[in-house]
């Protein structure tokens, strides 16, 4: 991408598309995109991703890496006006089929114990639904965190579906769990969808796996056989030992050959293997974790060994962290740190953590989707932000139908002459 051509707006950097559309997909546009786990899932699904917006300039480095048919916005989303959207888009009122993005979801989660909806960062979602009041959307796909719900006794999500209400939209408000759509990794994820153009409940998707939390049924309440769970070994046992701290940026796969669908899948697009590169753990650290079996956890480790505060923590407590993943069972949530003092990201085998691939492999994204970046930690904070690609493509397909079904109307004229009409 040609950087020299890149312009400025008040605290916006305007980078072109330096990639030609696909004809006749629908569009749609990504705000707080980060690196781009939603748009991924909506290209793989068959649209357009003609634009994108990040104040990060790691993440918008990333995802114009990997989006060059996107125009992308860098800057803070309270710069991005309406007008600005239309022009470098090409765009007019009404005619983008889909708004996605994920407002930043720190000052919602459950982890976070300042939590609040009256900080600033929890108010970004009033620029989303500004933009959706400008741009007029056929769809839109808001995602964040389940804490959304319950934030500020639930004054947020009613906020939320108060404007949108007023604004045209019907929405639909869903939980959906990643494993239950073939991601290798327990996470929840809250998905607000809202169509003006027909019912919002066609762009929720059924799900396609079992549930981790029922893992022994095997049909959903229609009767549909579900697939099995994708396991941390179905996802990452193909790629290659790294020592601790090691790996490469860009390597070759070696002799190291795909046994299983979700493998084949995400090596599809590229025959090297890039960003497999792991964190360094102190020497105390891993004279902690080489005490960790397969599966276990800190309460593995020889209590001498432990940080004082955990010395202290009941063994109910803390049930992840220095835990070392099952091959045959699911990851845990993929977080912006893969650092074992706050979770389960031990490599099942290898007394290291996962490497960033590995991580984004857990993540549903495929090998060739690269992360750039200032440094490794960045890179591991993008993945960790990121949605689920395996949900996010089934969330676009459902909407990809719900639009698409609507895009192109028949009319007969009286002389039983034939026209189509393109819905507003």
């Amino acid at each position: 991408m040609d950087h020299k051509k890149a312009k400025e707006s008040q605290e916006l950097t305007i980078y072109p598309a330096s990639l030609k559309l696909k004809s006749g997909a629908p569009t749609c546009v990504d705000l707080f995109a980060g690196a781009g786990g939603l748009a991924v899932g909506f290209r793989k699904a068959g649209w357009n991703v003609i634009g994108g917006n990040d104040i990060d300039p790691d993440a918008g480095a990333t995802f114009r890496l990997n989006f060059g048919e996107a125009v992308f916005f860098e800057g803070p989303v309270s710069s991005l006006t309406t007008e600005i959207v239309l022009r470098e888009c090409g765009l007019v009122p009404g005619e983008l089929d889909c708004l996605i993005g994920g407002p930043p979801c720190q000052s919602f989660s459950y982890n976070n114990h300042q939590r609040s909806e009256k900080n600033s960062r929890a108010r970004l979602f009033e620029h989303y639904l500004r933009l959706v009041k400008g741009l007029k959307p056929k769809t839109l796909v808001m995602e964040n965190v389940p804490g959304i719900l319950t934030i500020g006794d639930g004054s947020v999500i009613q906020e939320i579906r108060t404007e949108l209400k007023t604004l045209g939209y019907e929405c639909v408000v869903k939980v959906l769990s990643a494993e239950e759509f073939g991601t290798p990794q327990v996470r929840r994820r809250v998905f607000i969808v809202g169509s003006r153009v027909g019912s919002p409940a066609e762009m929720i998707p059924a799900a396609t796996h079992r549930s981790a939390s029922k893992p022994g049924v095997k049909s959903d309440s229609n009767g549909k056989r579900l697939k099995r769970l994708v396991t941390v070994q179905n996802a990452i046992g193909d790629l290659p030992s790294i020592p601790n701290g090691g790996g490469e940026l860009v390597s070759h796969r070696g002799s190291t050959k795909p046994f299983s669908g979700f493998q084949r899948e995400s090596r599809k697009g590229t025959r090297k293997l890039f960003n497999h590169v792991c964190h360094g753990l102190t020497k105390v650290n891993l004279q902690r974790i080489i005490h960790v079996p397969e599966g276990g956890n800190w309460r593995d480790i020889p209590r001498d060994l432990l940080p004082a505060g955990m010395q202290r923590a009941r063994l109910s407590d803390h049930t992840k962290r220095y835990g070392r993943l099952a091959k045959e069972g699911l990851a845990s949530t993929i977080l912006t740190k893969c650092d074992p003092h706050w979770g389960a990201y031990i490599h099942p085998t290898q007394d290291r953590t996962i490497s960033v691939r590995e991580a984004a492999r857990l993540q549903g994204f495929p090998d060739c989707f690269l992360f750039a970046g200032s440094s490794l930690g960045r890179h591991y904070e993008q993945v960790g932000n990121a949605v689920p690609v395996p949900v996010a493509e089934a969330v676009a397909t459902a909407a990809m139908t719900h639009v698409v079904g609507r895009k192109v109307k028949p009319k007969v004229r009286p002389n039983g002459e034939s026209v189509v009409r393109v819905a507003a």
